[in-house]
């Protein structure tokens, strides 16, 4: 439904701000941006659950472990 109403309102050059609502997680904010949402009301938690990815904090803690290895 998003997705027709974007591209209803860029077919008629309507100036308005498309806003989501109800985002429940990162995928809804993924989609919300493809469809070309401007604007999107998300919790705290998702937001929580985009910055915070179980393999970003396995890759931070390698790049940790190789850093100190390197002689000093």
């Amino acid at each position: 439904m998003i997705r027709n109403i974007v591209t209803i309102y860029r077919n008629y050059d309507f100036k308005t701000q498309v806003i989501i609502a109800s985002v429940r997680n990162p995928v809804h904010v993924l989609n919300a941006a493809l469809i070309g949402a401007n604007i999107a009301t998300i919790p705290f938690v998702v937001i929580e659950q985009l910055i915070k990815h179980p393999l970003t904090g396995i890759g931070v803690n390698g790049f940790l472990e190789d850093y100190t290895k390197i002689p000093k």
